[in-house]
This record gives C-alpha cells, sequence and structure tokens, in this order.
C-alpha cells in the first residue's frame, strides 16, 4: 500500500472484500472503464483492459454462468469470511440516504363518483 492511498482524498470507496479466507481492504471504482468494480488497488481502475482475459471470461461465463453462480452463492452462505465482510460493509454503509432523482411521488388517480346528485 503507499502513503498517498491513504493520505489523499479518495473518490474511490473503500470496502471490505475477502482475498481467500481472510478480510482485506478494497475499493470499488467510481469512475473509468472499471465504473462499479471491486479493485484490489486504485491503480487498477484506470488500468489498460487485457482484451484476451475479457474474451476467456465471456466465454466462461457462456458455458459456466449459472453453475459459477450457484457456487458462489453457496460460498457467501457459508463461508466465514464472505459473512464477515457483509457485515463489515453494511456497518460502514451510511444510515441516511439520499432521494432518487428522476423519480415522482405516487399519486393516487381520482375517481370520479357514480352517485347521482
Amino acid at each position: 500500500m503507499l502513503l498517498r492511498e491513504i493520505t489523499q482524498s479518495l473518490d474511490e470507496k473503500q470496502i471490505w472484500g475477502r482475498r481467500g479466507k481472510d478480510v482485506v481492504r478494497k475499493f470499488r471504482c467510481t469512475v473509468g472503464k472499471r465504473k462499479g468494480r471491486i479493485v484490489a488497488k486504485i491503480a487498477q481502475c484506470f488500468a489498460a483492459p487485457n482484451v484476451k482475459a475479457k474474451i476467456r471470461m465471456k466465454r466462461t461465463r457462456a458455458k459456466l454462468g449459472a453453475k459459477m453462480m450457484r457456487k458462489r452463492n453457496k460460498t457467501m452462505r457459508t463461508n466465514p469470511a464472505s459473512i464477515r465482510v457483509q457485515a463489515l460493509n453494511k456497518a460502514s454503509r451510511s444510515t441516511t440516504k439520499a432521494p432518487k432523482r428522476g423519480m415522482k411521488p405516487f399519486k393516487p388517480k381520482r375517481v370520479k363518483s357514480t352517485r347521482k346528485k
């Protein structure tokens, strides 16, 4: 870890992740090609994409996507490190939520009464 990663004001959000059975600090990219992705180092947010690995992963997901997802879901439910990471990330989340933009408040439509005057 570099000193400037700690002292600099970061746009990247710090989160917790796991490496094997260990709980480690990771970052969620907020800008760049890897926006939204969780990476180990902030520098990875701005690194050039590895096209060969991207194509290989696309093929693997096409073949084994559902199987990979079932295995991952089981790991997330049972692995103690995964459970710890979920608890740490939930605790660090802010309690106040910003209002969603573009959403209009729900107003029920007025119904004309069928009563005769």
